[in-house]
């Protein structure tokens, strides 16, 4: 199965960087499946219903969310008609929406796709470890599911390393999200699972992080809040990685940072 995963979309010009490539992805890289993190997809902050049913109709196959998930109210009363938009899964019972979603292929093939949240210097959620092997428990990579791909909302690289090393030989990729800065430490984990630290963001990184640099900087200079934070709107650079899995055991045999547009090195898979 051949996996793109793009990370955090940063409004309007990091949705439509990521509206214009997906197509041309799909054919060109011969992908079976592409999930995108879109909880910053809305002006910066949260979802809506619409710009999701946008990405899919561009080829997307699920979003996943974060600490920003609930940032579009509407979208509470929404999620549920949305199964392909999957929250962080360690969000308590009870809590629209779900943190999970297997996806089928169009030749039969499925992939479980997974969402969790990170709890160091983030939210108080439920464990992020304990969420994940209960989903993973209902499901058996290289039987019941092709492919499982965890996406880790998280701010400390620590925890995200330690989800890779616990799921080592269970899911095809980790990956971690929320940083919206690409690390270099793309690999496959001795038991074959796929993993990377940050995968970056869609959007203008002629920014602080997505957001136009004065309103950024002016806070931590005065240390004070200031105006709102609004997305930077150059040119957009599209990142992610792409990895190709063994149908057998669902497990990584290659992988390859992705990187286009904008202001970063580019760099494309050759497999």
């Amino acid at each position: 199965m051949r996996i793109l995963f793009l990370g955090d979309i940063v409004g309007r010009t990091g949705r439509e960087a990521v509206m214009e490539a997906v197509p041309t992805l799909r054919r060109d890289l011969r992908l079976d499946l592409v999930v995108v993190n879109g909880e910053n997809a809305s002006h910066g902050f949260g979802l809506s219903l619409q710009i999701a049913r946008d990405l899919f109709a561009a080829g997307v196959d699920v979003v996943t969310l974060g600490n920003h998930a609930w940032d579009r109210k509407d979208l509470v009363g929404q999620i549920d008609a949305e199964p392909r938009i999957i929250r962080p899964a360690n969000y308590p019972p009870g809590t629209p929406g779900q943190g999970s979603v297997v996806v089928e292929l169009v030749d039969g093939r499925k992939a479980l796709v997974i969402n969790v949240m990170g709890r160091q210097f983030m939210e108080a959620l439920d464990d992020p470890f304990r969420a994940v092997t209960d989903i993973m428990a209902r499901h058996r990579l290289g039987v019941t599911v092709q492919a499982v791909v965890v996406d880790i909302h998280a701010e400390a690289s620590s925890e995200k390393w330690a989800m890779g090393h616990v799921l080592d030989g269970r899911a095809s990729l980790v990956v971690g999200t929320h940083t919206h800065t690409p690390t270099a430490d793309h690999r496959i984990l001795p038991a074959g699972t796929a993993y990377q630290t940050d995968a970056g963001m869609c959007g203008d990184y002629d920014s602080v992080i997505g957001m136009g640099k004065d309103a950024a900087i002016a806070r931590f200079l005065r240390r004070m809040p200031g105006e709102r934070l609004q997305p930077a709107e150059g040119v957009a650079t599209v990142a992610g990685m792409m990895v190709e899995t063994d149908d057998a055991t669902g497990l990584a045999r290659r992988m390859a940072p992705l990187r286009m547009g904008g202001l970063l090195a580019p760099t494309m898979p050759d497999f």
